[in-house]
């Protein structure tokens, strides 16, 4: 499914969704369960983007990179599509593309570039209010343990609930050879043995579709910013919101 059409999904009363998770949250707690996604989904990797494509247009005096900013990233991850929008030509597209995408490889999934990301609009104080309700947060992400310190250290910067163990947890793949969907399927049952998921929210149409197949009973967010680009579509049940700031 394309962008626009997932930004089609979102009904006028998403906000009340939200309020609503929080509700079911307290009345629950503290055996309910929330999960999050960070990239795309708590996180904005723009800035992280354009950081990498910046210094490879710097590397290799491509002068048009060099002044990559995020919003060159108008369709999620596709780099080629930045690229075109950063003003590069087709044919130096194709020519440049593979080195490219080497240089971002070695830099995207590391601790010292994700500290480029910046919070999704309201996200860091949903956080809170989960955490308010009693209930536990997990963060459950794709990223490898590898990214733990930079990815800490990027909620302390925009004030997310920090993990602490005991209510708050960071489940990460343990290197970033494992495949994130299945790492994701795999920590289903660790959220299980925590308690209620009560709700799980994710960008990836896959991984949305997977938390509504395994707990039915919880609501399944989905944040219509960006995605891999695979064409899934999103299950019945499963509700698209924008971002989380419930006042508007």
């Amino acid at each position: 499914m394309a962008y626009d059409d997932f930004k089609k999904r979102i009904r006028d009363d998403w906000r009340d969704t939200l309020r609503g998770i929080l509700t079911r949250a307290r009345s629950l707690s503290p055996r309910a369960v929330l999960a999050f996604d960070l990239d795309s989904t708590l996180f904005d990797n723009r800035p992280r983007q354009a950081r990498i494509l910046r210094e490879f247009g710097a590397a290799r005096a491509l002068a048009a990179l060099a002044t990559c900013e995020p919003r060159h990233w108008v369709t999620g991850w596709d780099m080629k599509e930045a690229m075109r929008a950063c003003g590069l030509e087709d044919g130096q597209i194709e020519a440049h593309f593979p080195e490219a995408r080497r240089f971002w490889v070695e830099r995207f999934f590391t601790s010292d570039y994700c500290v480029d990301d910046v919070a999704i609009d309201g996200a860091a104080a949903f956080t809170h209010a989960v955490v308010a309700t009693g209930a536990q947060l997990a963060y459950v992400t794709g990223r490898h343990e590898a990214m733990r310190e930079g990815s800490v250290s990027c909620m302390r910067r925009h004030g997310l609930v920090l993990p602490d163990g005991q209510r708050v947890h960071l489940l990460m793949k343990p290197t970033l050879q494992e495949d994130d969907d299945a790492y994701k399927r795999e920590a289903h049952a660790q959220l299980g043995r925590l308690g209620t998921v009560v709700a799980a929210f994710d960008n990836e149409p896959t991984h949305a579709n997977d938390y509504r197949r395994k707990f039915p009973e919880a609501t399944v967010i989905h944040l219509a910013t960006d995605h891999s680009g695979r064409p899934v579509e999103l299950l019945d049940g499963v509700i698209s919101v924008p971002h989380f700031a419930l006042e508007s």
